[in-house]
C-alpha cells in the first residue's frame, strides 16, 4: 500500500512537474502567408526555438503542409488569408483573424515573416503587450518593381513601414545590409534593427554533387516573376543561341498570381515552345535540378537572400547573378561567382559563356561557395543566432 502511494505520489508530481514545464515555455508564433513559405523558408529556425524550450506556433493559410509542419510538434493555426489581396474588406478580416489569435494566446514573442505579414501583423498586434519581430526578407514588390502600381504604393507602405516599426514593442529582421540600411533611412534606430543572412541550408542533407554529363546547362530556381529578372535570362539565352553557344536553360518554379510582377501563363508557354529552354514547374526535390546543371542563375532586381543560390553554392554549384542587394551576400565576384548588371541581357549571356567554357573556373567557385555555405550559412548556425535574438528580444521586452 504504501509503495503504490509513493508511486501514485511520484506519477503526480512528474505530472505537475510537465504541466509547469509546458506552462512556463515562452510562446513563439510565426506568422506567415503560406504554410509552403514556412516550410521552405522558416523551418529550421522554428526547429531550433522548439530545441531552446519555445512552445511554437504556426499562423498561416493551410493548402498542403498544416499535415507536414503539425508533424514537427508545432502547433498550427489555420487563417483565411488572401494573400496580396488590397480590398480593404479581405484586409480587416485577417486583421481581426489575428488579432483573436493573439489576444488568445498570449504570445511572448511573433515572428513577423516578411513584409506583408509584418504590416498585417503589427497592425493586429495593437495595444497587445506581444514583442514583435518584423522580418523582412526583402522589400517586396512595392520597392523592387519599376510597375506603375508599384511607384503609387511606394509612398504609401513607406510610411506605414515607419509607423508600425517604430513601435517600442517592435524589432526588424534583416537579411543584408542594404535593407538595414534602408531601414535605418525610415527613421527606425539601428540598434533594433538585427541582421541575420536568411534561414540557412541543412549542410548534412546537401552535399556537393558532381558535374553532369551531357550538355551544358544553366538553371534558374524561383518564382517567375519580372522581378526575380527571368525575362532577362530569357532573352540572354536568345542571345547566346544567336551566337551559336549551345546552353540548355532550365526554368523551375510557378507563377505567382498573388504579386503583380508574375509572368503571365501565356508568356511561359512561349518558353516551353522554345529550342534548348525547359520549363520543370515546381520540384520539391531541388537536388533533382542541381543534378543536371552546370550553373546557377538568378538575374534579379533585389533580394532578401536568396534560398536558391544558397542551396545552389550548397551543392557546389557556380553562379551567375545580378549585383544587387541580397544576390551578393551569398554571390560573390571572383569568389563563387560573377556578378552582372541588372535587365542587362548582354552582359549575362557573356557571364554565362564565360563559364560555360571554362571547366577549371566552374570547379574553383564551386568549391569555393560550398566553403563559404558552411562557414557562415548553415542552418545550425542561422538557428542558434535566431534563438539568440529571441532570447535578446524577451529580456528587452521584460525590462520595458
Amino acid at each position: 500500500m504504501a509503495i503504490d502511494q509513493a508511486r501514485r505520489d511520484h506519477n503526480q508530481v512528474v505530472v505537475l512537474a510537465t504541466i509547469q514545464a509546458v506552462m512556463t515555455k515562452p510562446v513563439l508564433v510565426y506568422l506567415v502567408t503560406e504554410d509552403w513559405y514556412f516550410l521552405s523558408h522558416r523551418l529550421p529556425m522554428a526547429c531550433a526555438a522548439q530545441r531552446a524550450g519555445y512552445a511554437v506556433h504556426v499562423a498561416t493559410q493551410v493548402n498542403s503542409g498544416g499535415a507536414e509542419i503539425e508533424s514537427y510538434g508545432f502547433t498550427v493555426h489555420r487563417l483565411s488569408w488572401r494573400r496580396g489581396s488590397v480590398n480593404p474588406l479581405d484586409v480587416l478580416s485577417i486583421i481581426r483573424q489575428v488579432r483573436a489569435l493573439y489576444s488568445q494566446l498570449s504570445p511572448d514573442l511573433v515572428h513577423h515573416v516578411a513584409l506583408q505579414p509584418s504590416i498585417i501583423g503589427s497592425l493586429a498586434a495593437i495595444g497587445l503587450p506581444v514583442m514583435r519581430l518584423n522580418a523582412l526578407a526583402g522589400l517586396g514588390f512595392g520597392f523592387t518593381s519599376h510597375s506603375l502600381k508599384a511607384k503609387l504604393l511606394r509612398p504609401m507602405l513607406t510610411w506605414l513601414l515607419r509607423w508600425i516599426l517604430k513601435n517600442p514593442r517592435a524589432a526588424v529582421l534583416v537579411q543584408n545590409p542594404d535593407d538595414a540600411a534602408a531601414i535605418e533611412a525610415l527613421g527606425i534606430s539601428r540598434d533594433r534593427t538585427f541582421l541575420i543572412p536568411g534561414s540557412g541550408v541543412d549542410t548534412e542533407k546537401l552535399k556537393v554533387l558532381s558535374e553532369p554529363e551531357g550538355p551544358l546547362t544553366a538553371a534558374f530556381v524561383g518564382r517567375l516573376l519580372d522581378d526575380k529578372g527571368v525575362r532577362t535570362l530569357i532573352a540572354a539565352h536568345d542571345l547566346m543561341t544567336a551566337q551559336g553557344v549551345p546552353i540548355r536553360l532550365l526554368i523551375t518554379g510557378d507563377g505567382d498570381p498573388a504579386n503583380p510582377a508574375s509572368i503571365p501563363s501565356a508568356e511561359v508557354k512561349r518558353w516551353k515552345r522554345t529550342p534548348g529552354v525547359e520549363v520543370l514547374g515546381h520540384v520539391k526535390d531541388v537536388s533533382a535540378v542541381w543534378r543536371q546543371a552546370h550553373i546557377a542563375v538568378l538575374p534579379s532586381r533585389r533580394e532578401g537572400l536568396p534560398k536558391s543560390l544558397l542551396e545552389a553554392a550548397a551543392f557546389g554549384r557556380p553562379i551567375v547573378a545580378t549585383d544587387v542587394p541580397g544576390c551578393r551576400e551569398i554571390a560573390r565576384q571572383d569568389v563563387n561567382a560573377i556578378l552582372v548588371p541588372v535587365d542587362n541581357p548582354c552582359a549575362l549571356a557573356g557571364a554565362i559563356s564565360r563559364l560555360a567554357g571554362d571547366a577549371d573556373l566552374r570547379r574553383r567557385y564551386g568549391e569555393s561557395g560550398r566553403r563559404m555555405v558552411e562557414a557562415e550559412f548553415s542552418s545550425e548556425k542561422i538557428g542558434e543566432a535566431t534563438v539568440a535574438l529571441y532570447d535578446q528580444l524577451l529580456c528587452r521586452s521584460s525590462k520595458s
